[in-house]
């Protein structure tokens, strides 16, 4: 019998991108159904390892990707909002919450995937309703996935005339390692556990392959799917390297002892499949969850020694940025409201630190073009909103006691001064944004200009440090010094302006080039004028 790879290849290949597409697809759909929630709540309940199991069983359910939780839970790891023990248990919940897309599978729904397909494009393309949306984009993922593995299913069919891939097939059951090192190759290469799991339950469903090769290829895909985290780990921080290397170690760890029991896993798979009448989709999704489960179960009473052993490959101490203010305690309120008011100032000089840094980055970023200082810029423009966000929640609730008018001053005067860090950290931002549009379009300024920005940077960069220490010492006389620097900063900039304009008039700077080194000074001098009213407040006695 003739075999046409062609069509093999067009209906496998086609289906994989398909399979691929929708799982993302349905994944977004679900976290835009979550929101700003997801991350709330991984932070919320995940007090020790236990919960951490849970929830990141309960939200890779949900979400439809381990990696996407894994990346979550690092970013909260670098926050210092969740400890390594705690990231490991999420990781381990994660894998088993993976399952679910297999289970999924097992039901067989293949037949139903096009008028699912069409359903959530009805809804998504045509009702203006956001919830609605979102539940378009997860029926039509949902959708894509079924049709996606009718179509991988299809293709494969033809392989079973084909001697030599029989006899392939058949040497998986004799050669576990063979049959791990193939399910890991296949899921680095696709980048997706739960594709690599659907072929999986393709070709043992069409009878390509009998459950001693499957199992170990099964092994593989859970070593594979580490790779994502890994990935993103290489440039990540000492953090991210850490919890990548948890992922890692539970995986292997797991797979050699499964490999080891091959025979008895394999035998209590074939009496599940006898005993409750699995479909072969089912039987691997069976196979899937309970070695997930079990080596959860299994390497959880060992997490504090999986922690120790990773902080010992990977050593140093790491950059911790933490999302919540450190001053604020509410009891304080009540109890003793002027020493509330105090805290809340140095909450402000806290808050006042990561405005500075993000200013740093942004700056670090638009000289070298390196893209680790835009994450750093971002990383800290969510720490920057985030704790004005509570100190003016605190402030609120604080207005409510007792105070003196000096106080309710001060109160004020706090509370405005949180405004203009948190626009400190939008300018930032802004710069970011800004140089990676000049970087798009590989718009380059003179050797003059560069000296400039660097120029009118240390001036900016000073003032903010000095209007920093003005709040925290109440340095009268270094506040009524940043008055003059203000002048001098708003000099140099009309300074630079009118060199600027020379110098696209002599031909030295392309216009475009001209236009966007004035967009990049005026952060600039914005964000000095934010420091000179955080100085001034002092001044004025308000701070």
């Amino acid at each position: 019998m003739s075999v046409n790879w062609q069509t093999i290849a067009f209906d496998f290949f086609g289906g994989l991108g398909l399979f691929l597409f929708s799982i993302k697809y349905m994944g977004d759909g679900l976290q835009q159904a979550a929101g700003d929630r997801l991350r709330d709540y991984i932070d919320k309940y995940t007090s020790n390892p236990f919960l951490g199991v849970l929830i990141g069983i309960v939200f890779t359910g949900l979400i439809q990707s381990s990696s996407g939780v894994t990346a979550i839970t690092v970013g909260l790891v670098s926050a210092g909002l969740l400890t390594l023990r705690q990231a490991i248990g999420i990781v381990m919940g994660a894998n088993i919450g993976t399952t679910v897309t297999s289970f999924l599978i097992g039901f067989k729904l293949g037949d139903y995937g096009l008028p699912i397909l069409f359903i959530g494009a009805v809804l998504f393309l045509f009702i203006k309703n956001r919830k609605i949306n979102n539940l378009g984009k997860i029926l039509f993922g949902l959708g894509g996935l079924f049709f996606a593995l009718h179509l991988m299913g299809d293709a494969m069919m033809p392989l079973r005339e084909i001697q030599a891939f029989r006899d392939y097939m058949v040497t998986l059951g004799d050669n576990p390692l063979q049959g791990v090192l193939l399910g890991t190759g296949l899921t680095v290469l696709i980048q997706s556990s739960s594709a690599t799991i659907g072929i999986l339950q393709s070709l043992y469903a069409g009878g390509l392959l009998d459950l001693n090769g499957a199992l170990p290829i099964l092994f593989g895909d859970n070593i594979g799917t580490t790779i994502t985290a890994v990935l993103a780990a290489l440039s990540g921080n000492i953090s991210a390297k850490r919890v990548a290397g948890a992922h890692v170690m539970f995986n292997v760890v797991g797979t050699l002892v499964c490999v080891m029991l091959l025979a008895p896993f394999t035998s209590l798979v074939a009496w599940f499949q006898a005993s409750l009448g699995l479909t072969p989709e089912m039987t691997i999704a069976f196979a899937h969850g309970t070695f997930n489960i079990t080596n959860t179960v299994v390497q959880f009473p060992f997490i504090g020694l999986l922690a120790y052993i990773v902080t010992k490959i990977i050593p140093g101490e790491d950059e911790v940025i933490r999302y919540d203010a450190i001053y604020l305690d509410k009891l304080l309120i009540t109890q003793s409201p002027s020493i509330a008011l105090g805290n809340a100032r140095k909450e402000l000089v806290h808050l006042s630190a990561y405005a500075i840094q993000s200013f740093e980055a942004a700056f670090r970023y638009i000289m070298t073009a390196d893209e680790k200082y835009v994450e750093k810029v971002n990383k800290y423009e969510m720490v920057v909103n985030s704790i004005d966000e509570e100190l003016t929640h605190y402030l609120i609730q604080l207005s409510n006691e007792t105070l003196s008018e000096n106080e309710n001053e001060i109160l004020a005067s706090i509370l405005d001064s949180s405004r203009d860090l948190e626009r400190i950290g939008d300018h930032a931002v802004n710069l970011t944004n800004l140089s990676s549009y000049n970087f798009s379009k590989h718009i380059t300024f003179s050797p003059d200009a560069i000296q400039e920005l660097e120029d009118l940077y240390k001036m900016t960069h000073g003032m903010i440090l000095d209007a920093s220490r003005v709040i925290a010492d109440h340095d009268v006389e270094l506040a009524k010094e940043l008055q003059e620097r203000h002048k001098e900063v708003q000099r140099f900039e009309r300074q630079i302006r009118k060199a600027h304009i020379k110098r696209m008039n002599m031909g030295i700077c392309t216009p475009l080039a001209g236009i966007n080194f004035i967009d990049l000074i005026t952060p600039c001098t914005r964000i000095t004028d934010h420091a000179l009213n955080l100085s001034d407040k002092v001044l004025e006695n308000q701070l």
